[in-house]
């Protein structure tokens, strides 16, 4: 809604003479007629009283993960071209980035992601391909987003081959270590449950 000057004033006692030192500081940019006569948004009036809060600027999350420390170098990379990408598009943004296994459950990087989102205070997730988020449930973690309004976006970069095969079976290992300890674990139970 645009008002006059003549409006302001008896809306909010403000004089011309504030309207006109508001404008030479910058506060404030009256959007002009075609024969040149100022013109006021009421919301930039009322967010100079204090009247109405500031929305927060959109919060954007780049993620970034690799699986080894030898990948830090790689790691740095994917998080510059994901910058270069939300620079592109004009966004503020904090980055996240982790050395774990995609197929670890406990990464503090992707819990305090998912704990940013659960309070609101995430409107995007920027990551170069689905394996950076998981390696298996990507698909839940998108649906997970989503249902909290949260845009996933991937850039489908493309990884390094060499690099990619490497990270996988890194990736297999951790997941055969995981349940051999589980199923080692059980039968050690039954032979303390049988010897005891």
């Amino acid at each position: 809604m645009l008002l006059t000057i003549k409006k302001v004033k008896e809306l909010y006692d403000i004089s011309r003479i504030t309207l006109i030192n508001w404008e030479k500081e910058g506060l404030i940019t009256p959007v002009r007629t075609p024969k040149g006569r100022r013109r006021y948004k009421k919301e930039d009036i009322e967010k100079l009283l204090g009247m109405l809060e500031e929305k927060p600027k959109p919060k954007v999350v780049l993620y970034a993960r690799v699986s080894t420390k030898k990948q830090e170098e790689y790691l740095k990379n994917q998080i510059r071209r994901l910058e270069e990408y939300a620079n592109s598009q004009g966004w503020q943004y904090e980055v996240i980035s982790e050395i774990a296994s995609g197929v670890n459950e406990n990464r503090r990087g992707l819990l305090k992601l998912l704990n940013k989102i659960k309070r609101g205070e995430v409107e995007k997730v920027v990551i170069e391909y689905p394996d950076r988020l998981a390696r298996f449930g990507f698909e839940y973690l998108k649906f997970f987003m989503e249902s909290f309004g949260v845009e996933l976006i991937v850039l489908d970069g493309k990884e390094d081959e060499e690099d990619a095969k490497k990270e996988l079976a890194e990736d297999l290992i951790a997941i055969v270590t995981s349940f051999a300890a589980r199923i080692y674990g059980q039968r050690s139970k039954e032979h303390d449950s049988n010897t005891g």
